[in-house]
């Protein structure tokens, strides 16, 4: 049975197109929405080729496939149920009564989607660091003095840019999950992180300023920053939607992408950054200060 295949039964098992309210997936699970629980047959599901098992949790029936073909079958899945759309599942999401499950299981879907890039990253850093030690050098009779400087800006290349550019990442897959446009997503995150802005790095060595708005609103970058991201494609998303609704089909493919991002940057700088900017640097004295505890507590709490 390839990939389509197994879709197909996936949807007909599930109770049928008209069943399914909206369909996303995890790193190891497709998670399916629908309208009627009852309409689902577990058995014959389970008893499918490449199916590991599956349950139902938090409003969504998820149907264990694995890393990797989940993916897969997710691509031939959601084609099947297109009419339901993103625009569906955003929906679902608020018709569904907000839980912290509920709110975490969303958090999740908006964040898996970036971890194979995040692990990627993490082995550049890892490989860069154990090619320049001066031990694993010394091997082969080098010196750190002795590495090109082009390969350390390559090697840069693929250990920064990930995390230079994070809140663009997250701002995309919060307006996928949320029904938002994704490429709207992505120009709003990289608005957060443009050039334009003083690095968010370099502000916090003192070696830039921020800008200062209205003089007291401080405006820096948000290289690296997540929570920032999040909210914003949250309330990007949903400004976008609210616009789609109210102007005219017409007007739709230019009025909507220039408010939405206009007010969205709007927001994020000015009211949404420098609130959760402090959330998360208050976060980040929270750990700092429970790290300091003696007898590894504070590692354990964390």
């Amino acid at each position: 049975m390839n990939n389509k295949e197994l879709a197909e039964k996936i949807l007909a098992l599930v109770g049928g197109r008209k069943n399914v309210k909206s369909v996303a997936h995890c790193a190891t699970r497709l998670r399916i929405i629908t309208n009627d629980k009852e309409e689902i047959n577990v058995e014959g599901i389970e008893s499918l080729d490449k199916v590991k098992g599956s349950f139902y949790n938090s409003g969504q029936y998820q149907i264990i496939l694995g890393t990797g073909l989940v993916n897969k079958v997710y691509d031939e899945f959601a084609p099947l149920v297109e009419n339901t759309g993103s625009q569906a599942s955003a929906d679902s999401q608020e018709d569904q009564k907000m839980t912290f499950q509920s709110a975490i299981r969303i958090f999740g879907d908006v964040f898996v989607p970036i971890i194979p890039v995040l692990v990627a990253t993490g082995l550049f850093m890892g490989l860069r660091g154990l090619v320049t030690q001066e031990a694993i050098l010394g091997l082969i009779g080098l010196s750190p003095s002795d590495i090109p400087q082009q390969f350390l800006l390559f090697t840069q290349i693929l250990t920064d840019t990930a995390f230079a550019f994070l809140p663009a990442l997250v701002a995309w897959s919060t307006f996928r999950i949320f029904g938002g446009t994704p490429i709207l997503g992505i120009v709003l995150g990289l608005m957060l992180v443009s050039s334009v802005l003083p690095n968010a790095y370099a502000v916090g060595q003192q070696a830039a300023e921020p800008l200062v708005f209205f003089g007291f609103i401080k405006v820096v970058g948000y290289q690296g920053s997540v929570l920032p991201a999040f909210v914003t494609g949250i309330i990007g998303s949903k400004i976008e939607r609210a616009l789609k609704r109210k102007i005219p089909d017409s007007l739709d493919l230019i009025i909507t992408p220039f408010l939405t991002l206009l007010l969205g940057l709007i927001i994020a700088l000015f009211f949404i950054g420098p609130v959760f900017h402090e959330v998360e640097l208050g976060v980040l004295h929270v750990v700092e200060a429970l790290l300091t505890l003696p007898f590894g507590i504070g590692g354990l709490i964390y």
